[in-house]
């Protein structure tokens, strides 16, 4: 947590973990999760990193843990219809605001908040924008931060679990899809059954030109 007591110690009211899951999938929505840092607390859940460094059943395990260490967190979705639409980096920004606009109904304010965001490119700041959120949070990018702060990592895991949890429930009206184990991300076995029964309502119809054989299985499918 030493990332995010540094920001505090700069002058942020609240430091806000902020990870995306699902950009790369070819069916679902694309889920950002936000989860606050407590500032009382001293510890870490014990387990607790990137949500793609942790087996599936550890995640679910973790993610009750996650969210009670948290002050307050929250996901935000967009979904495939709206990726369709608008492309990735506005669907992106979409699901963020959704997610802060989470928080803010639980009463986080964003007066002198900080979003640690993982990665070098700030995607969220132009959804949030684009909301109309009458106070912006500054967002602070940082490469690994999933992997290396403590808000970051809670935010991936509420996210993962959550998004995880839509593509499984899923999975019971299109099994043809395998949806329970690749999550609606692009493999071999999934574009073998879009090539025999054709893409649903669920798939990112402009995501489908890649040839089957061609994809790589996601880190993070499982």
């Amino acid at each position: 947590m030493s990332v995010e007591r540094a920001l505090l110690a700069a002058g942020a009211t609240v430091v806000i973990g902020c990870d995306e899951v699902g950009r790369g999938a070819i069916a679902g929505p694309v889920g950002v999760g936000v989860a606050v840092l407590d500032p009382d607390r001293k510890r870490i859940p014990n387990g607790l990193r990137d949500s793609k460094l942790l087996p599936e059943a550890d995640r679910v395990a973790l993610e009750p843990r996650v969210r009670a260490w948290s002050a307050a967190s929250a996901v935000g979705l967009a979904g495939n219809d709206e990726i369709d639409g608008d492309g990735i980096s506005r669907s992106l920004g979409l699901a963020g605001a959704r997610a802060i606009g989470g928080l803010v109904a639980l009463g986080v304010g964003l007066s002198g908040a900080v979003v640690l965001l993982d990665g070098n490119w700030d995607w969220l700041t132009p959804g949030l924008i684009a909301a109309g959120l009458p106070l912006l949070p500054q967002v602070v990018t940082r490469i690994k931060a999933d992997r290396d702060c403590a808000a970051v990592s809670a935010a991936s895991v509420v996210a993962k679990v959550h998004r995880d949890s839509l593509m499984i429930e899923r999975h019971e009206t299109h099994p043809v899809y395998g949806w329970r184990s690749n999550k609606g991300y692009a493999s071999k076995a999934h574009y073998a059954a879009i090539d025999e029964h054709g893409p649903c309502d669920w798939h990112r119809r402009t995501w489908l030109h890649a040839l089957p054989g061609t994809a790589v299985e996601a880190a993070d499918e499982t």
